[in-house]
């Protein structure tokens, strides 16, 4: 593919999203920025919510680890399935009850003022850090296809395309992110199917005899029970999911604010629901393209691992670049325009989401907004979108120098540092009758995630070469807990903020 018309597929793309922007941010406010008004119909909030979750790490990413993985990322799947049904029964009533912008202020009139800082600011550290390794992602995809070739140096590439991002959200935040993340899940999603569609067609094989080569390769093996040490061991996976997503979901404010936009505490959960369901078949479709894209080069003899293009710093085949390479130089030049349209869509739909749930968590959280009068609020909105857009490039270019794994490694290694303390907050709200000393709280929340590191360092030696992968969440999120039970007293708190305490004490 020439740059020049993968250029003009970026352009033209952004300029959909501009006008989508420029329709949606009529009369903005900061309650439309925040939570869309509150009046977001449901089943529109689930097929925008998405685009957001897959990202460009489920669109590159899990395909490609299909060959030192199989299909053992579904173990994470159905963990994630169980950690939705909590948000749905559990959070969400909670959120809806308390009527919150901000789901950290949960944390404020729970335990108090410096659990509900550190809870915000765990968030800021967490999304920050997840939707940078996921801008990265593409970013480099654009710079291997493209930019490269013209001479452009990495960090403008990724300064210009966090621009872009910036530019269609500033103004009317979650009301028009919602239109454009709907628009973009659509286009992803018929990417990705139409991406398998002319694989098939270069193997000359049909739609059944796509599923009969998926399903007889050696790479669609799911399920392994045999050795717990594995890191493809399934429960191991599936404890992993449930707590990534009840964290990286439910205790994150990205996701949660497009939650908090639909109309009721019903509808909320209609669209978790609905989510749920077209999640896993999405992931899917994702997992058996990685099978196809790595038979296609099996039978056209393509040696993958000696490409220089695709080998890592060590030398390593780069299993993140398997799919834009085989897209832009082995595939037809549609395949070419199919895959770019699908990694600009699944980007921009969570990268936009992250940054203005980065703007309200900090407006609302540390800048105290609401005190302020309109005019005021919508200033420090933009200059806040601003500050945290710069943030994004500074951290992509750090894991840039930094980053010997594939990326969906990555974040899901970050957030279980990262989410932890989140984890063991809100768990210990929400089980116990107990408060504990507010200002000891953030030491707490710093020396979990530094003893959970020492304990992944070295739990092969520790605990008879068992290694500690994902589920390293679990194990932060109690220790957090344990941490909160040793500073804490028995108290009354009211049922409004701990129901599910109530319960289990009564």
């Amino acid at each position: 593919m020439s740059p020049t018309l993968v250029l003009s597929l970026i352009a033209g793309y952004f300029v959909v999203l501009v006008i989508i922007a420029v329709l949606t941010s009529r009369k903005a406010t900061s309650e439309s920025f925040f939570v869309a008004n509150r009046n977001a119909p449901w089943y529109m909030v689930a097929f925008a919510m998405i685009g957001t979750s897959l990202s460009g790490v489920t669109f590159v990413s899990v395909p490609g680890q299909v060959l030192t993985g199989q299909w053992s990322y579904m173990g994470m799947v159905f963990g994630y399935v169980a950690g939705y049904a909590v948000i749905a029964t559990v959070l969400l009533p909670l959120y809806y009850r308390l009527n919150l912008v901000s789901i950290y202020t949960y944390l404020e009139q729970r335990f108090g003022f410096w659990s509900y800082k550190t809870g915000a600011f765990f968030f800021l550290l967490s999304r920050a850090i997840g939707a940078s390794f996921r801008l990265f992602l593409v970013a480099g995809v654009l710079q291997l296809i493209v930019f490269e070739q013209m001479g452009v140096p990495f960090a403008v590439t990724v300064t210009v395309s966090i621009l872009l991002i910036y530019l269609y959200t500033f103004r009317g935040g979650l009301k028009t992110i919602l239109w454009t993340d709907t628009f973009q899940t659509m286009a992803m999603l018929l990417c990705v199917v139409v991406s398998i569609g002319l694989i098939g067609r270069e193997l000359n094989l049909g739609w059944a005899g796509l599923v009969q080569t998926v399903r007889e390769s050696p790479l669609s093996e799911t399920f392994f029970f045999s050795d717990p040490n594995d890191k493809k061991y399934f429960w191991k996976l599936f404890a992993a999911g449930m707590f990534i997503t009840i964290t990286m979901t439910g205790l994150d404010q990205d996701l949660m604010q497009k939650n908090l936009s639909c109309r009721n505490l019903r509808d909320a959960q209609k669209n978790m629901l609905w989510f749920t369901i077209t999640l896993v078949f999405v992931n899917l479709l994702f997992l058996a393209l990685g099978v196809l894209l790595f038979k296609y080069a099996e039978l056209k003899g393509i040696a993958l691992d000696q490409l220089p293009q695709l080998l890592n710093l060590k030398g390593k085949l780069d299993t993140d670049r398997v799919f834009p390479y085989l897209a832009t130089t082995h595939f037809s030049l549609f395949a070419g325009v199919v895959f770019v349209l699908g990694i600009i869509a699944v980007t921009y739909a969570s990268a936009d989401s992250a940054l203005t749930a980065l703007t309200t968590s900090f407006c609302v959280d540390f800048l105290g907004i609401s005190r302020y009068p309109e005019a005021k609020q919508k200033s420090m909105r933009q200059l806040t979108h601003l500050a945290f857009t710069g943030v994004l490039i500074a951290i992509i270019l750090i894991f840039r120098a930094l980053n010997d794994q594939n990326v969906v490694s990555a974040v899901f290694d970050a957030a279980g540092y990262t989410y932890g303390p989140l984890l063991g907050l809100y768990a210990f709200g929400l089980y116990t009758q107990r408060r504990p000393q507010d200002k000891f709280v953030p030491l707490i929340c710093v020396l979990s995630p530094v003893l959970t590191w020492l304990l992944v360092q070295n739990s092969a030696a520790w605990l008879g070469g068992y290694e500690i992968g994902f589920e390293k969440l679990i194990y932060n999120g109690l220790l957090t807990f344990l941490g909160l039970w040793l500073i804490s007293r028995r108290a009354e708190v009211p049922a409004a903020v701990n129901p599910a305490a109530r319960e289990l004490v009564s």
